[in-house]
C-alpha cells in the first residue's frame, strides 16, 4: 500500500487539510497524519470539525512530540508529504533543517530521501524572509513545492467552513507579482496521485 504523510500546522486554512484527508479516505493511500498543537486550535476556531473527527479521517495518527515515530525514519517508505496548511514558522523550520516537532522531522526525512514535499504555505503577504525560505527549498530540492492558496474565513460565524469554497477553485490570485490560476484538480494532482 502507498503511504502519504499529511502535516497540519497552525496557520489559517485548516479546512484544506481536512479536505485532503477526506479525499484520501477510502483510497488506496495510507494517510499518516500529524496535527500540531496550533493546528488543533486553528481547526476548532475555523471549522465545525473537532480534532477527533479529523484524526478519524486518517489511517494512522502520530503525535507531534513523537520524534521516534515510524515516519521520522527514512527506512519507512512513503510517497512523500503534504503540509497543508503550512505556517511560515513550519516553512522556516523545514527550510533551515530545524526539527522542533514531528512535522519538521518528517519533512526533513522526506527531503533527505529525495521524496516529494508539498508545502501549502499560508499567512500572506509574504515577507522577504518567507520568500527566501521558499527559495531555499526550491533550490535545494526540486521536489519541494510551495503553493499559496486563497484565504478562507478565519472565524466561526455563518461562513464557517466556507473556506472549502475558496479551495483551489480557479480564482486568480496575485502572488509575488506573478499570476496563478489553480483548479480543484490541481490540488488533487499535486497530492496523492502525482506523488506516485
Amino acid at each position: 500500500m502507498r503511504r502519504l504523510i499529511i502535516g497540519m500546522t497552525g496557520s489559517t486554512g485548516a479546512i484544506f487539510g481536512v479536505r485532503m484527508l477526506e479525499a484520501l479516505k477510502g483510497s488506496e493511500v495510507e494517510s499518516h497524519l500529524i496535527i500540531s498543537k496550533w493546528a488543533q486550535r486553528t481547526l476548532e476556531h475555523e471549522t465545525r470539525y473537532t480534532v477527533e473527527q479529523v484524526r478519524a479521517l486518517a489511517s494512522v495518527v502520530h503525535s507531534q512530540g513523537d520524534m521516534g515515530a515510524s515516519i521520522s525514519s527514512g527506512s519507512f517508505k512513503t510517497e512523500g508529504m503534504v503540509v497543508m496548511p503550512c505556517s511560515v514558522h513550519t516553512l522556516a523550520g523545514i527550510a533551515n533543517g530545524y526539527g522542533e516537532h514531528l512535522v519538521h522531522r518528517a519533512a526533513d526525512v522526506v527531503l533527505k530521501e529525495r521524496r516529494r514535499l508539498v508545502l501549502v504555505v499560508r499567512e500572506t503577504p509574504f515577507s522577504e524572509v518567507h520568500l527566501e525560505n521558499m527559495l531555499k527549498l526550491a533550490v535545494r530540492s526540486s521536489r519541494a513545492l510551495c503553493q499559496a492558496l486563497g484565504r478562507p474565513p478565519a472565524h466561526r460565524d455563518q461562513d464557517r467552513d466556507r473556506g472549502a469554497e475558496h479551495e483551489p477553485g480557479g480564482e486568480e490570485r496575485d502572488v509575488s507579482r506573478s499570476r496563478t490560476r489553480m483548479s480543484a484538480s490541481d490540488i488533487r494532482d499535486a497530492s496523492p496521485a502525482s506523488l506516485a
